[in-house]
């Protein structure tokens, strides 16, 4: 993992003006990866669609965290379903 690709989560806490400990709420209830490295706590940029899509939920709709883990288990299973219907949809065209 390129140091690059990892974002402070403090920067992250400043930038969308979120408390710390929402960022950590989303950690500990595995919607986003934090990453340690020398102390310092760091989000990698493929896991920040994800913190922003939840970080609206909460703002905009005022959605607590456990509806939060809710919606972001059923987001990924719409997403595995979506791809098993990709999949059998691929096996059927080799049958028709």
């Amino acid at each position: 993992m390129r140091n690059e690709e990892l974002i402070p989560a403090d920067e992250i806490c400043v930038r969308y003006q979120v408390e710390r400990q929402f960022v950590s709420s989303l950690y500990e209830s595995g919607i986003i990866e934090i990453v340690t490295v020398q102390e310092t706590e760091y989000i990698h940029c493929d896991h920040l669609a994800e913190f922003e899509k939840m970080m609206r939920l909460h703002k905009e709709l005022d959605i607590n965290l456990e509806g939060l883990e809710a919606i972001n288990h059923l987001l990924k299973q719409i997403q595995d379903l979506q791809k098993d219907n990709v999949r059998l949809k691929n096996r059927l065209g080799l049958y028709e």
